[in-house]
């Protein structure tokens, strides 16, 4: 292609790749396809489960360029409340089933940012340990077997704004115990821990997963039981939020067979749960990773069981719901993640953007060609202006050859794709013709032609 031919498609096809462009872009800064490059997740005490867990989730998500922050927070309650606030800039959090401030789930404050869940990922059993020798002073072995045998007991269930200390509210509440008459005391989890070995309290909760390594060294510490549940069942007809769920034995050390005998334990879910403002490429590559995080076996569960969209106390996200429907988007088992988030974000709008302008696009050949031609045909006005002088009878055709000739010049410098040259050759035996007429002698139509 000429370097004619090419200005004169570039003239005649910008406007219409400029209007594409525009549309482009209003449509990607409308939708925003891409996520931010940075995000804010609560995650738990230093030494939990949840704190480790979010480990490998900043690790997950920096292999797309991902930076996640982890904030340590006192636990659930706390990140509930921290995801209402939009103040707080967290935008994802660890929530377990059952964390609510209030007794009843009729009375919880549901106020602020509405909140979604992106699946289940594990079990949080609730482990109570105690001192055997605490639990000699109010039972006639060392082995508690009901709530109501602790209340004599020091107990420590957890800083304020931890999901435990609500959970355990909610236990002793079912079991028509006041907490006004218990030693209640609310450390943090490795404080707690250290109170209990150095014999300050008697008894201590969690509610975390076997992932804590608090939860598995006091499994295997001497002097220390883990408080078994034999309404397990009965606790989870009773709380929605709860599962009965049991430790087969030997899990813990199957060489000091540890524990020794199947123990019978109620759980919660811990949920990942974010705001109506997240965006939704980020759901895709959080509920992906929790697929790898989360999708082996555990202690109180077969491969394959977690994460999953089961109904929990929060709606699921669109996004989540579709990834476990359908699994990674189709273009993601293929291409680089960032390609493919940008065309599943934006093919409707590109499918809706291509029917606009497919019918915009049928001007732009005529006008191309309309271009070119110009080029040519804009020359016969002047030699019509010399033939129609050349009809005058005050006008000497002498005079008018100076005309001709200098319009002849710039007909010659003028270039056009071999396509066109027809015309340019047209108008070049036009002016041959009329220089004849000048000279007075009749132009040969035959002679013309050729």
């Amino acid at each position: 292609m000429s370097m004619v031919a090419l200005r004169e498609l570039v003239i005649s096809a910008g406007p219409f790749v400029l209007l594409t462009l525009v549309l482009l872009w209003l449509a990607y800064l409308i939708l925003d396809p891409n996520p931010p490059a940075k995000i804010v997740m609560a995650t738990g005490s230093e030494q939990g489960a949840y704190a480790e867990f979010g480990k490998r989730y900043a690790t997950e998500l920096a292999r797309y360029g991902i930076e996640v922050e982890l904030r340590t927070t006192a636990g659930a309650a706390e990140n509930r409340r921290l995801l209402r606030d939009v103040n707080s800039g967290v935008d994802i959090a660890f929530v377990q089933s059952g964390a609510g401030d209030a007794i009843y789930a009729v009375d919880e404050d549901k106020s602020g940012r509405p909140l979604f869940s992106l699946g289940n990922l594990f079990r949080e059993p609730v482990w109570l340990f105690y001192r055997a020798d605490a639990a000699q002073r109010t039972v006639s072995d060392d082995t508690l077997d009901r709530l109501q045998q602790v209340v004599p007991l020091s107990l420590n269930i957890g800083a304020p704004g931890s999901g435990a200390a609500n959970l355990i509210d909610k236990l002793l509440n079912a079991n028509k115990i006041d907490p006004a008459q218990m030693k209640l005391q609310r450390l943090p989890p490795t404080p707690a821990v250290v109170a209990l070995l150095g014999g300050e309290v008697d008894a201590l909760a969690f509610v975390s997963s076997p992932e804590s390594a608090l939860v598995r060294m006091l499994l295997q510490t001497p002097g220390v039981r883990l408080f078994e549940f034999p309404q397990a069942d009965a606790y989870a007809r009773r709380f929605e939020f709860l599962t009965s769920v049991t430790m087969p034995r030997g899990t813990v050390d199957l060489a000091q067979d540890v524990p020794p005998n199947d123990v019978k334990l109620v759980a919660a879910t811990a949920s990942m749960v974010t705001t109506d403002r997240f965006h939704p490429a980020l759901v895709q590559l959080f509920v992906q990773a929790a697929q790898r995080i989360h999708g082996e076996s555990s202690w109180f569960g077969p491969a394959g069981e977690f994460p999953n969209g089961v109904a929990s106390e929060f709606p699921l996200a669109k996004e989540a719901a579709r990834f476990y429907r359908d699994g990674p988007p189709l273009l993601q088992r293929y291409l680089p993640f960032w390609v493919a988030n940008l065309i599943d974000r934006m093919w409707v709008v590109l499918a809706s953007i291509i029917v606009i302008l497919i019918p915009l696009s049928r001007i732009v050949p005529p006008l191309y060609a309309f271009r070119i031609r110009s080029r040519v045909f804009r020359w016969y006005r002047q030699l019509r202006e010399i033939e129609e002088a050349a009809a005058q009878t005050d006008v000497k055709p002498a005079e008018l050859l100076p005309k001709l000739d200098e319009l002849e010049h710039r007909v010659e410098q003028v270039s056009v794709p071999l396509s066109y040259a027809e015309e340019l050759y047209a108008l070049r035996g036009h002016i041959d013709m009329v220089r004849k007429k000048l000279k007075g002698g009749a132009p040969n139509a035959e002679e013309f032609s050729a």
